[in-house]
């Protein structure tokens, strides 16, 4: 019957929604009354004359402001004490935003860790004559708290209570993941000769011409409670300088498109004086990176670095088309950041490409490579932690306690399979994430190569399967997660990628996944629930929703070949050693 199954799904679903970290929908106590989350926090704000710009548009710096307080303030709510902005993700800007219109921005804590603790923030606009909203842009920052006397506070956990904060909450663990990792990517990319290699600089623009410096006196005004410089006005003096810096490349006025990530590396305080530098320091055919510098002294003690940033712009025509930059020619001491610009434009790339883009902008396959394996390795946990936070499954049959749902949306239809057995979670997780014992209840499994061990919990193999006509084969990366904090399931993630090194070959038919995997949920110290979930394409939809019954009994099937094999292998023998390479799942499915 597994067969079937595999012949069925000769396709996988196109990109499952990615992270968004909007609105949720509002749900409703038992009482009848609106659920609000007890840390959101909203601003609206009007934006006049004296917050714009030469285009009469809102300055990008102000708002930086406005978003800072907003979600210090959402941090502070949850912490109940005074917090201080540590780092903000990559920031991408959708729409400016014009005179007389409205800014709405909402802030909520998304995740509390020990010390320090997640916010998202959501910045819309409302134009007040034609009764339109849009969105801005969408951004993460990291706060931590900390006592009047000094030290860290060590905060309590955030219970979410709705789907959308189920899933803000789980994903909040992979971006902390990302975050920890940036500085080995940079490392690991400029360790790579390809960008090391200067170019034919024959009348580019000197590097030295777009230089920027400017000293700001740190006021009350732009301290906060704790007598400390607000993180958005410090973001809002940068920005200012590396506009500057980016408007002398080409004589023109440039568009803020990106910020990328950035993290404070020290506090500011009233009475300093704060020395922004800003400098371009690579331009590329639309796009041009500015570096600026924030670092603070007071009387005659040296300079305290605060901060460093980068920040994306662009010149766009009369049609608002992105004009071609000039090439810049960097200093003589610059070589460093004229290279370290072309990494972070491919870090900068790659995010925006696996993680930010719509479903239908991207392959099924993602071409893996060490740059970019963080944020494929998060797409991949990610999706399938959304799929799973579904809660509109329809349950279609039920067997021995073994359940099927389906969940129609967008055109792609997706099952999951569930069932309760009387195992350790986490003796189940290492046992469906041992390869070498696959063959032992997955009929559908014939072999696997594995091409890499990219870490303790990803991997990369190539999987070969039975089909009709010629043989299946996948190229796939595996992602395992264990739990982030109790409550949280086990997760054992699959996705495609494709390798130069192993292109489609002679006689093999190329399959392709791209969300699929088993979540594993303690529910007591000798009881999981083990589900596994997929989706199919909108090509396989018609076919598969006549047969559901067919495929009801294929899921039985090997569901109860699963139950027993890990009823076997409950006790881990200490005569036999344990490996824990992760494999496939065992209802992964393929797209030719």
């Amino acid at each position: 019957m597994f067969v079937l199954w595999s012949e069925l799904f000769s396709a996988v679903s196109y990109l499952c929604d990615h992270y968004i970290s909007g609105t949720p929908k509002m749900s409703r106590h038992q009482n009848g009354e609106e659920y609000r989350n007890p840390t959101e926090v909203k601003k609206s704000q009007i934006v006049m004359p004296c917050h714009a710009n030469h285009r009469q548009e809102l300055s990008v710096g102000e708002l930086l402001k406005w978003m800072d307080s907003t979600a210090c303030l959402s941090a502070e709510r949850h912490a109940g004490c005074p917090c201080v902005t540590v780092s903000v993700d990559d920031i991408h800007f959708e729409h400016t935003i014009g005179v007389g219109q409205v800014v709405n921005i909402k802030a909520k804590v998304n995740r509390a860790f020990n010390t320090s603790m997640e916010v998202g923030i959501v910045v819309s606009c409302e134009d007040l004559f034609s009764d339109t909203h849009w969105s801005v842009c969408r951004a993460v920052a990291t706060f931590v708290s900390q006592r009047t006397t000094g030290g860290k506070v060590q905060l309590r956990p955030l219970v979410p209570c709705t789907q959308a904060e189920q899933v803000e909450h789980s994903l909040a663990a992979e971006r902390r993941r990302m975050r920890l990792v940036h500085a080995d990517i940079m490392k690991d990319l400029l360790a790579n000769r390809a960008f090391q290699q200067g170019q034919n600089c024959n009348g580019a623009v000197p590097a030295e011409r777009t230089r920027v410096e400017s000293v700001e006196l740190v006021l009350p005004t732009h301290a906060n409670h704790q007598v400390n410089t607000f993180g958005g006005q410090i973001m809002a003096w940068m920005e200012n300088v590396a506009t500057i810096a980016a408007s002398r490349l080409c004589n023109a006025h440039p568009t803020l498109q990106s910020i990328d990530m950035f993290h404070f590396r020290g506090p500011s305080h009233v009475g300093d004086r704060l020395v922004l530098k800003a400098i371009v320091n690579n331009a590329f055919k639309n796009s041009m990176e500015a570096g600026v510098c924030a670092e603070a002294y007071q009387g005659e003690e040296p300079l305290r670095h605060i901060n460093s940033a980068f920040m994306t712009f662009e010149i766009r025509d009369q049609e608002g088309k992105p004009c071609t930059l000039p090439r810049i020619r960097p200093e003589p001491l610059g070589m460093r950041r004229y290279q370290e610009a072309i990494a972070r434009n491919k870090i900068r790339l790659d995010r925006k490409y696996i993680i930010s883009c719509k479903q239908t902008e991207v392959p099924l396959s993602v071409p893996w490579d060490l740059s970019n394996q963080v944020y494929l390795s998060y797409n991949n946990v990610s999706a399938l932690k959304m799929l799973a936070a579904r809660n509109n499954w329809l349950l279609n049959s039920e067997k021995n306690k073994v359940s099927l749902y389906t969940l129609e949306q967008k055109q792609v239809l997706s099952f999951k399979v569930e069932t309760e057995i009387d195992i350790p979670a986490e003796r189940a997780f290492m046992l469906l994430s041992d390869l070498s014992k696959r063959v032992e209840w997955d009929p559908n499994y014939e072999r696997c190569e594995l091409i890499l061990r990219v870490n303790d919990d990803d991997f990369l193999y190539r999987v070969v399967t039975p089909s009709i006509g010629k043989v299946q084969d996948f190229i796939l990366l595996a992602s395992r997660r264990p739990p982030c904090d109790s409550g949280d399931p086990y997760v054992i993630a699959l996705r495609s990628v494709t390798l130069p090194t192993h292109p489609p070959t002679e006689g093999y038919n190329r399959g392709e996944v791209l969300c699929a995997g088993f979540s594993i949920l303690e529910v007591s110290k000798d009881i999981s629930k083990i589900s596994y979930f997929n989706q199919a394409s909108p090509e396989v939809l018609p076919y598969i929703s006549t047969d559901i019954a067919g495929l009801s009994s294929s899921f039985y099937g090997i569901f109860c070949t699963c139950n027993t094999f890990l009823q076997e292998n409950r006790v881990d023998h200490a005569s036999t050693p344990h490996k824990t390479d992760l494999g496939p799942g065992m209802f992964f499915c393929g797209c030719e």
